[in-house]
C-alpha cells in the first residue's frame, strides 16, 4: 500500500475553485499574479523589490523587537528580524486565528509550509534572504471560532464572553480548561511536556496574543519563525493612505464586486462591504458605516463627520481595523512579502482581490495552498493492508467506500449493468417492430421498459443490502478505520489537535513534518507516525 501522497484534486476535499486554480485553468489566470513555482519567484522578487516602500521596514523591525523583548527565542529568529532591515530580505507569510492551544492540526501545516518554502527559496536564490512570518489574527473578534480545541474526540472549551479583538483578551479563566485537559493527558513524559506548554503559554501570560506568540515560538522558534502582531499604531501609520482611500472612495468595494462577477460560477468566499474597515477598541470591534454623510460605528452611538474621522485616522490609526477584504492589503503594505500561504478557503478569497491591489498600486503576492497531511499509525496502516484498502479508497465518501467494497468482496456480481444493456437491446427490437405495426403501442412498450429497468435496479439494491449484511463484520472494520482517520467524516487536520499526536511522537513530531512536507508539490501527504 503506498504511504506517501494523493493529489489535492483527487482527494475529494477541495472545492471546484481550488481544483481549477491548482490545474491553472485559463479562466482564472487574470485573478492571480504568478502561479507558485520555484522559477516564478524570480519575477515576484523583482516586482516586489521595485514596488515596496523600504521605509516601512524601520517600523516593522522596531515593532518586532518590542514584541520579542521578553521572549526567549532562537538566534535564527533574531537574525531574521534583523535581516528585515535590508532591501534584499523578503517574507513568506501565513496567517491564522488565535485558536486555543493551536486549535486544529493544520495550524502546524501552515507554518511548516511557510518555513520550508523559505528554505527552498534561499537555496534557489542565495543572494536574497527569506523570512517565514506567522501573522497572528489578533484583531479578529469572532471568539466562538477559536475558544476551543478537540482532543481524542472531546472538546475543551474556554467559557468566556468576548466582544472585542481577541488578541487583547485576558487569559483569565484558562486555568479551568487546563485542569480538565491535564486529567485527560495522563502522566507520561510527553504529557508533562504538553502540560508545561499549556501552562507557560496561557497561565503565565496576560492576554491571548502574548500567549499564542509564546506557544508558536516554543514550537517553531528553532526554525527561525517570526511571529507578528500587526495590531500596533506604528504599523498602521503606514496604512493611513489606504484607509483614507477606503473611507473616502470605497475603492475595494468597486474592484472586488467586479471580480466576484467573474467568479459567479463558483461559491463566492466573501462579499465586500461598502466600507471594509472596523472601528476598534479593547472591548469593541464594529463595522464603520457611511450613512447620510456621517461615518457611524455599527451597533453603537458613535459617529463622525468626514473631517473628524480623517483626523482620528491621522492621530490614532490603531483605532481602525481592516476586515477580511482589507487585511491582505495591510499585510502587503507593511511586509516585503512574496507569497501568502493559506488553506483553500483563504486562497479563494484572495483570488477576489487582485484588481483591488492593482487599483491601489500594491504588488499582489503569489498564492500557495498550504500542505495538507493525514497522520496514520503503523497499526492503522497494517489494518488498511489487511482490509485491502488503498488511500484512494480511504479518502472516498463512506457510502461510496462501503458500496464499492461490498461489490468487490461479493462472491457473485451485484452489478446489473450487463443485464440492463441486454434489456435495452431487446426493447430496441420491440420499438422497431412497433414502428412497423401500430405506433400506438410505443407508449406501452416504453412503460414496460421503465418497469423492467426499475425492477433490475431494485433487485440490485436488495442484493447489495443482503451482501452488506453478510459482510457486516469486515465492513464494520472498514468503517471504524475510516472514522479513526477521518473523524466526524471530515479531514483529520480540521478536527484533531497536535497534542493527540505529540503524546505518541513527542519532540519527533514537528521535525518529521518539516522533513516530509514539500510546499510546492500540491500533494496531500500521508505520513506514518
Amino acid at each position: 500500500m503506498p504511504t506517501d501522497c494523493i493529489s489535492y484534486q483527487k482527494s475529494g476535499y477541495f472545492s471546484p475553485l481550488m481544483n481549477d486554480y491548482l490545474d491553472q485553468n485559463d479562466n482564472l489566470s487574470s485573478l492571480y499574479n504568478r502561479f507558485p513555482t520555484l522559477e516564478n519567484f524570480e519575477g515576484q522578487i523583482l516586482e516586489k523589490q521595485a514596488n515596496f516602500d523600504n521605509s516601512n521596514r524601520v517600523a516593522l523591525v522596531s515593532v518586532l523587537q518590542k514584541q520579542y523583548a521578553c521572549i526567549k527565542t532562537s538566534q535564527s529568529t533574531l537574525q531574521n528580524i534583523e535581516a528585515l532591515k535590508v532591501p534584499n530580505t523578503f517574507t513568506i507569510t501565513t496567517g491564522h486565528q488565535l485558536n486555543l492551544f493551536t486549535g486544529p492540526l493544520y495550524f502546524l501545516y501552515k507554518i511548516i509550509s511557510t518555513i520550508n518554502l523559505s528554505k527552498e527559496l534561499k537555496a534557489k536564490y542565495p543572494a536574497y534572504n527569506f523570512v517565514p512570518i506567522y501573522w497572528m489574527a489578533t484583531e479578529d473578534h469572532d471568539f466562538e471560532e477559536i475558544n476551543y480545541f478537540n482532543f481524542k474526540g472531546k472538546k475543551f472549551r474556554w467559557n468566556k464572553e468576548s466582544t472585542g479583538p481577541v488578541g487583547r483578551l485576558s487569559t483569565e479563566g484558562l486555568s479551568d480548561v487546563f485542569e480538565l485537559y491535564a486529567q485527560e493527558l495522563g502522566s507520561s513524559t510527553n504529557a508533562e511536556t504538553l502540560k508545561n506548554q499549556f501552562k507557560d503559554a496561557y497561565l503565565n501570560h496576560d492576554n491571548l496574543a502574548d500567549a499564542t506568540r509564546h506557544l508558536a515560538n516554543v514550537l517553531f522558534g528553532a526554525q527561525g519563525l517570526v511571529i507578528l502582531d500587526a495590531d500596533h499604531a506604528d504599523l498602521k501609520r503606514s496604512f493611513i493612505p489606504f484607509a483614507k482611500e477606503e473611507l473616502l472612495h470605497q475603492t475595494s468595494h468597486k474592484a472586488v464586486l467586479d471580480t466576484t462577477e467573474q467568479l459567479k460560477e463558483y461559491n463566492i468566499q466573501v462579499n465586500p462591504r461598502e466600507i471594509n474597515l472596523f472601528y476598534i477598541e479593547d472591548k469593541l470591534r464594529e463595522r464603520i458605516i457611511l450613512e447620510d454623510g456621517k461615518y457611524k460605528v455599527n451597533n453603537t452611538k458613535i459617529e463622525f463627520s468626514q473631517q473628524k474621522i480623517l483626523t482620528l485616522l491621522e492621530n490614532n490609526p490603531e483605532m481602525f481595523s481592516p476586515n477580511v477584504i482589507m487585511r491582505p492589503l495591510y499585510q502587503e503594505v507593511i511586509l516585503p512579502n512574496l507569497c501568502y500561504i493559506g488553506g483553500g478557503g483563504e486562497i479563494a478569497y484572495w483570488l477576489e482581490l487582485k484588481s483591488f491591489f492593482e487599483a491601489v498600486n500594491i504588488s499582489f503576492p503569489m498564492l500557495l495552498v498550504r500542505n495538507s497531511v493525514l497522520l496514520a499509525t503503523e497499526k492503522q496502516l497494517k489494518k488498511a493492508e489487511k482490509l485491502e484498502l488503498n488511500w484512494t479508497d480511504l479518502f472516498s465518501k463512506q457510502g461510496d467506500l462501503l458500496h464499492n467494497k461490498t461489490k468487490q468482496l461479493s462472491e457473485f456480481p451485484i452489478d446489473m449493468s450487463s443485464l440492463k444493456n441486454q434489456l435495452q437491446e431487446q426493447f430496441r427490437e420491440l420499438y422497431e417492430i412497433t414502428k412497423l405495426t401500430d405506433k400506438s403501442f410505443i407508449g406501452a412498450v416504453k412503460a414496460q421498459e421503465i418497469k423492467q429497468t426499475k425492477g433490475l435496479d431494485n433487485l440490485e439494491k436488495r442484493l447489495l443490502k443482503a451482501q452488506k449484511r453478510k459482510l457486516s463484520t469486515v465492513l464494520e472494520r472498514i468503517t471504524d478505520l475510516q472514522n479513526e482517520l477521518f473523524p466526524n467524516k471530515s479531514l483529520q487536520e480540521r478536527q484533531a489537535n497536535f497534542s493527540e499526536f505529540y503524546l505518541e511522537c513527542g519532540d519527533n513530531l514537528i521535525p518529521k513534518l518539516i522533513e516530509r512536507l514539500k510546499p510546492l508539490d500540491n500533494k496531500f501527504e500521508i505520513i506514518i507516525t
